[in-house]
């Protein structure tokens, strides 16, 4: 299962679009002639970083969950959470995952994909209840697009936990007490996205030193 930000997406797309356009323009002079001065340069770069921003914040942010684990892969980091180290989950103005860290500690990871502000989400409560009011028992009080997906996310959750019911007590006992040692040594690990931060990384760099380069000539 794989939940992304289809609006996101779209504006992603759109600016990769204009830019590769763009750039073709200045190389290729599709509109007129080839530019290859500092300040085309300039232009292209700041294009390229538009894209690097585009990439991270529309195409790459989303929630992958599979049998194994749940990813969440915000703009510069990824958190990978096996389903044993997962504490809960749950759905407000944004998916959030507790989850046992590599140092035993328990962590938030909080998705890019979804998230809402506190008076958006007030707003649609409203509009919830205005339309419980005309129409009786269709009920959608905190049915946001966060809270959606955080139910999805139990019910893999859910799925994945391990049975212990037994007809004797003390196996249960026992199956009980070996799923939490299971759960104790399975951590979950955040990382930093290298794809990511170089897609920021070289542009910024890149107009560092054509900064420079104006600046001597």
């Amino acid at each position: 299962m794989t939940i992304r930000s289809t609006a996101g997406r779209v504006a992603a797309y759109a600016w990769l679009t204009f830019a590769v356009l763009n750039i073709a323009d200045l190389v290729f002079g599709l509109t007129g002639e080839p530019t290859y001065s500092l300040t085309a340069l300039t232009v292209g770069v700041l294009l390229l970083l538009g894209c690097g921003l585009a990439y991270v914040v529309g195409l790459r942010p989303a929630i992958r969950a599979d049998d194994e684990e749940v990813v969440v892969r915000n703009p510069l980091r990824d958190i990978r959470v096996p389903w044993a180290a997962v504490r809960g989950i749950e759905g407000t103005n944004a998916v959030k995952i507790r989850f046992t860290g590599q140092d035993g500690a328990e962590l938030e990871a909080r998705a890019w994909v979804h998230q809402t502000s506190p008076r958006a989400q007030a707003k649609a409560e409203a509009r919830a209840r205005k339309e419980r009011r005309k129409t009786p028992g269709l009920d959608l009080t905190g049915r946001t697009p966060a809270a959606y997906a955080a139910q999805r996310l139990n019910e893999i959750l859910q799925r994945q936990r391990p049975k212990t019911r037994s007809g004797a007590p003390d196996k249960a006992a026992a199956a009980k007490a070996e799923a939490g040692k299971a759960r104790e040594s399975v951590l979950g690990a955040v990382t930093w996205s290298v794809p990511a931060v170089g897609s920021l990384a070289v542009p910024l760099v890149a107009l560092v030193v054509l900064a420079i380069v104006g600046v001597v000539n």
